[in-house]
Formats: C-alpha cells, structure tokens, sequence
C-alpha cells in the first residue's frame, strides 16, 4: 500500500524512509490507489498541461464576453497594456492567469486545478515559469506530480471546495500548488517546497466565496491572477529559507478552522461580500431576467 496523503510531515518522512523523490510518492499513490501505470500518470498529466497552454492562448487570442458580460476581454487588454507595473514578465504572469480563468467563464476547455474556479492559476505559473526558466517538460510534469500531492493534503486537512472553505480553500490551494511546483522547479528541497506551500496560504487564509450573480466571474477571474502573484511572491521568500514559522500541517489545519467556522453566506452561496452589494444584486436580477427570457416557452411546439 502506497503512502496515504494526510501529512506533509507524514510525505516528507516517507520520502525519506523510501528513498523516493516527492514525485515518485505521487506516482507509487496512483498505482495503489487507482492502478494506474507511471506512464499512464505521466501521459495523462502531459494531457492537462497542454490543455492549460491552450487555454492560455485562448484566452489571450480569442473573444472572450461572457453571457453576463462581466468579463470583456480582460486579459487582453492587460496582455496588450503598453506599461509594465514591474515588468514584461510579471504582466504576462497576470494576464495569463486571467487568460486561462476566462476561459472558464466563457464555458470554454480549461483543466480544474484543482477546480475551475482557481483553473487559471497553475496556467499562469507554469506557463510563465517555463518561458522564463527554459524548465524541461518532463520537470514541470513532475512538479504537476508535486502539485497534486499539496492538494490531496489539503483536500484532508481543510477542503479545496469554495463552498465548504470559501476562496481559500479553492484560489489558496491552487496558489499554494503553484508555489510549490514554482520551488522545485527552481531546484529547492523539501523543505523550501513546503515552505513555500505554508506561506502561500497563510497569505490567503480567511479570502471568502462570494460571486456575485452565483457566477464564477468576479470577483474569481481576478483572484486568480492575485493568487498567481501570492504563488510567485511565496516562492521567492521560501527559496531564500525564510521561516514560515508555522509549520506547513499547522498552516493547513488552521486554514479547515477557518473554513469551517466561516459563516454560510460567504461561501458560494452568492448571500454575502460582494454578491450582496448593491450593484451585485443588481447584476444579479438582470442575470435572472436574462435567463428567464431566454428559456423556451413552455406551451410552445418544439422545433
């Protein structure tokens, strides 16, 4: 029987014990759990990563409105924007991270990391990453592998659903994942990976669920590009081993409190924050309207 993710002390330690690579453990979990081969795992993941490069560029190529109308292109217009706030790089990170949560919005194909409402994310960081780094395919294949194993402790140790965690639990895990692939990627060790995975979310511990119209739109689609800057920001300080303090199980467990002690409005009920603000009401009945007209008539003949 493969190592069972409910720790990263427990991951690490069987690393160790195993003398197994964070990767491989991933890889050892799939063939227990689910049967399936190392190349199968592989394939499967070189799958997803193209996906999330095509969202990438759709986002950033084709029309994206959505039916609420709440997202208009937005990527584009930060792509395109002839001033960088810190630089070329950094304003790619952000708009590809909206590319990709976009094209989510408009109903278009995304990989969920490790949901769609956080789908822009790891496109965002992976892609920027590799362009900068010149990072082998198979190394971010194997940082997707890390990347996953973060989520399956955070799905047991907290949750990754907004609606059970609220924003943290879907934008922070994806972020964290990101961070996390970001460390290894960059040749740190255990230790920076988790780290970095601990300081990602105690940046975000609290961030509620709350869109507007019940839509994944706003404020989602631009809490992906903030939670990528958090997954970049994270990982810088964790390579340079600067303390989360609190240790990464800790972080996580604290992060499930939080959740499940957050008031039901605020996680995607669409009842609180911004969805209850005026103008998210407003949007909201004219959404309903919207789809109400557009409904067929229920005693008319059907064509």
């Amino acid at each position: 029987m493969g190592f069972l993710f409910d720790s990263f002390e427990g991951w690490k330690d069987y690393c160790a014990q195993n003398k197994m690579s964070l990767s491989e453990v991933v890889l050892e979990y799939e063939r227990a759990q689910k049967g399936r081969s190392t190349l199968d795992t592989r394939n499967g993941l070189s799958a997803a990563w193209k996906v999330m490069k095509e969202a990438v560029h759709t986002g950033l190529e084709e029309e994206m409105k959505s039916r609420s109308g709440m997202i208009d292109n937005g990527a584009k217009k930060v792509y395109r924007y002839p001033k960088a706030v810190l630089s070329r790089e950094f304003q790619n990170l952000i708009a590809r991270a909206l590319a990709a949560k976009e094209v989510n919005s408009c109903m278009g194909r995304i990989v969920a990391a490790p949901t769609a409402g956080a789908s822009g994310i790891m496109p965002g960081v992976l892609y920027t990453l590799q362009e900068i780094h010149n990072i082998e395919e198979d190394k971010i294949i194997d940082a997707m592998l890390i990347a996953a194993g973060i989520a399956l402790i955070m799905e047991q140790k907290a949750s990754i659903a907004g609606a059970v965690g609220g924003c943290q639990a879907e934008t922070g895990t994806a972020a964290a994942m990101g961070s996390g692939a970001i460390v290894f990627c960059l040749d740190g060790n255990i230790e920076q990976i988790f780290n970095a995975v601990a300081i990602t979310v105690q940046c975000m511990l609290g961030l509620v669920c709350d869109p507007v119209a019940g839509l994944v739109e706003v404020p989602c689609v631009v809490r992906n590009a903030s939670a990528a800057a958090i997954a970049n920001s994270s990982a810088q300080i964790a390579l340079a081993d600067v303390s989360s303090v609190i240790p990464v199980d800790e972080v996580i467990e604290a992060m499930g409190e939080i959740g499940a002690s957050m008031e039901t409005r605020y996680k995607e009920t669409a009842l609180g924050g911004l969805a209850a603000t005026k103008t998210g009401q407003r949007i909201a009945k004219r959404v309903l309207i919207s789809d109400i007209e557009i409904l067929p008539d229920e005693g008319a003949p059907s064509s």
